[in-house]
């Protein structure tokens, strides 16, 4: 801990912001309870049951409310403007109870500097990234022309220099395991993703399910797909869609996930939940039967593919997604986790974000508990009611105190636009 906070958590003479009355849920600190937040800048300088006794520049009443680190989405697509389906990332960042935005694979390196500098460097939320195997990044949309998501266009030496330049924005590789590129090439793409994360020590993020258009006269087995993915994936690196309805996917056709998956998860290879467009709740319950639970939250949030610019068939949120665990029957620590502490390890960020600890940096998450009748519906048209769900009210980023609009929150909130 920097001295100066230490000296602000020991002996403060103000708070800046004093978040009073809440229930904190801090897995990262093993905290869990009535607690005050008090900040001073940018930092967490104390949490304590009453903290009373210093005067704060601005109190701000939680009571009632959940209290948490900063949340953590794991899988965003937020290269506005870069990409057809690319999403403002305040909108679905800091405007929808999310403090950190990983965008997985929007960018490569031939777009990763306008992504730095007309995304990451103007957001109000911290965006980071897993940049793509590829040079072009995700191009995929309405924009057409020929596929370049392929072999000739990966470089890993170019791919291994940008980690170089920003290591601190640049947190893993992400690559693809499904139907469509093991049609045309075989696990090649995903060979050269390992060699780059072998190259620059870095995690890969690996997406599941089938995504790019198979030639159907090479579809593989779909459940010959994973075991070619798992041999390559190391500890460390984590399987995305791990809910996923695809017969090709985690689960695929198979009535429990197979030995040598669980084999990987005993070994260190880590999951994602991924939400996107085919989560399903059958395969969830199915996996958590087997004891299978995403170790981290990512939404997997995007506009529509087909469309230039256009949110308007976002139907899931990062909340959402959190909501519909907890439905469920995931414990609201074991939520929170994957969330907070959880990526926050895999980002190599844990003393910075995914805790409430003093001298971490001040981004919290605050939500409020709806209690009535709600229902959700999965990628299959499956149903799940429940009787309550988690809406972000607000978050501190960075010490800024800032009011979620919420707008993309279709999935929680009738009112969402």
């Amino acid at each position: 801990m920097p001295n100066s906070v230490r000296q602000i958590a020991t002996n403060p003479q103000r708070f800046d912001v004093l978040l009073k009355g809440g229930e904190v849920v801090d897995p990262g600190s093993d905290r869990r309870g009535a607690y005050d937040v008090a900040i001073v800048g940018d930092r967490i300088a104390a949490v304590a049951p009453d903290i009373a006794a210093v005067p704060a520049r601005r109190v701000v009443d939680v009571s009632g409310r959940i209290v948490t680190a900063g949340f953590i989405d794991m899988h965003a697509h937020v290269f506005d403007h870069g990409t057809d389906f690319g999403l403002d990332p305040d909108a679905v960042g800091i405007n929808a109870g999310c403090t950190t935005l990983v965008d997985q694979g929007s960018a490569g390196g031939w777009t990763f500097d306008p992504f730095k500098a007309f995304i990451i460097d103007r957001a109000r939320t911290e965006v980071l990234c897993f940049i793509s195997t590829n040079l072009s990044g995700t191009l995929r949309g309405c924009k057409g022309g020929p596929a370049i998501q392929t072999p000739d266009f990966v470089d890993v030496r170019v791919l291994a220099d940008f980690v170089e330049r920003f290591p601190t924005l640049i947190r893993g590789i992400k690559a693809h395991g499904e139907s469509g590129s093991w049609s045309r090439w075989g696990d090649r793409m995903l060979r050269m993703a390992r060699e780059a994360g072998d190259l620059t020590g870095l995690p890969l993020y690996v997406h599941t399910g089938e995504l790019w258009p198979v030639d159907e006269r090479n579809r593989p087995d779909p459940d010959s797909v994973l075991d070619d993915v798992l041999a390559l994936v190391r500890p460390g690196d984590i399987l995305a869609h791990v809910y996923s309805a695809k017969p090709d996917g985690i689960l695929g056709r198979r009535a429990e996930p197979s030995p040598r998956f669980l084999a990987a998860l005993s070994s260190g290879v880590l999951t994602d939940i991924g939400h996107g467009v085919n989560f399903s709740f059958r395969v969830a319950r199915a996996m958590m039967a087997a004891g299978v639970y995403p170790d981290t939250i990512g939404s997997d949030v995007h506009g529509d593919f087909f469309s230039h610019r256009n949110d308007a068939t976002l139907d899931y949120s990062f909340c959402g997604t959190f909501s519909k665990l907890h439905a469920l029957g995931l414990e609201l620590e074991r939520i929170v986790a994957a969330a907070t502490v959880t990526p926050a390890r895999i980002l190599g960020m844990e003393a910075e974000i995914g805790t409430l600890r003093t001298g971490s940096r001040a981004d919290v998450t605050v939500l409020r508990r709806l209690t009535e009748t709600w229902t959700y519906t999965d990628a299959e048209g499956a149903t799940l009611p429940t009787t309550m769900r988690f809406v972000p009210e607000m978050v501190v980023r960075k010490g800024e105190v800032i009011k979620s609009n919420n707008r993309l929150l279709r999935d929680l909130l009738p009112s969402a636009a």
